[in-house]
């Protein structure tokens, strides 16, 4: 279908012609995958047509204050929030916290700001965001999976609130899930106490 830009349906005879336009995007360095036979040639070339390379979010911290505003924006029109503003210290922040989860990491994290603030003023929990880039030993070019970012955010914030899981200063409440969710997250990423 990429090629000929036509199929034909599974049993049918019929040919059906397409006129799509295929986006796809990755982290992974395709072409030394190729080379190290990691990856498929041909569906490389296939889909190599207009590369677009962007760097991670943490090479691009001009682009931070846009994002966040956009975020905000998106997520309070969708949950029928009011947020005004961004407090300077809290975008300050945000733009030298390094980014390990990259545009995901700060879209989820906007979208947990959003649903906690109190009011039109945007409340993002400034110490798990220190504590993380204090921590954060991220080498240029490194490639960091979600899931690592998200076992580190979640083990930093139970180191925080001293193992606690429920009540108003529980970690569930400062990461914005569940107590239930969180012990299903813990579980999976294979978080012990003693790490």
């Amino acid at each position: 279908m990429l090629q000929e830009q036509e199929f034909e349906r599974l049993g049918s005879t019929r040919t059906v012609r397409v006129n799509v336009r295929l986006v796809a995007a990755t982290n992974r360095d395709l072409a030394q995958m190729v080379s190290n036979r990691q990856y498929r040639e041909d569906l490389y070339y296939r889909l190599n047509v207009f590369p677009v390379v962007l760097p991670p979010l943490r090479e691009r911290r001009g682009d931070i204050p846009q994002l966040v505003r956009h975020f905000v924006q998106k997520v309070a029109l969708r949950m029928g929030r009011r947020i005004e503003t961004i407090p300077a210290e809290a975008m300050d922040v945000l733009v030298q916290y390094p980014w390990p989860g990259n545009i995901r990491e700060l879209e989820n994290i906007i979208e947990r700001a959003v649903i906690l603030s109190p009011g039109p003023a945007l409340h993002i929990n400034l110490g798990d965001l220190k504590a993380a880039a204090a921590q954060a030993k991220v080498p240029p070019g490194a490639v960091v999976t979600l899931a690592d970012a998200d076992r580190d955010h979640i083990l930093g914030v139970l180191r925080e609130t001293g193992w606690l899981l429920s009540g108003p200063k529980g970690a569930a409440a400062r990461l914005g899930m569940k107590r239930s969710t969180l012990q299903s997250k813990i579980k999976k990423l294979g978080i012990a106490r003693s790490q």
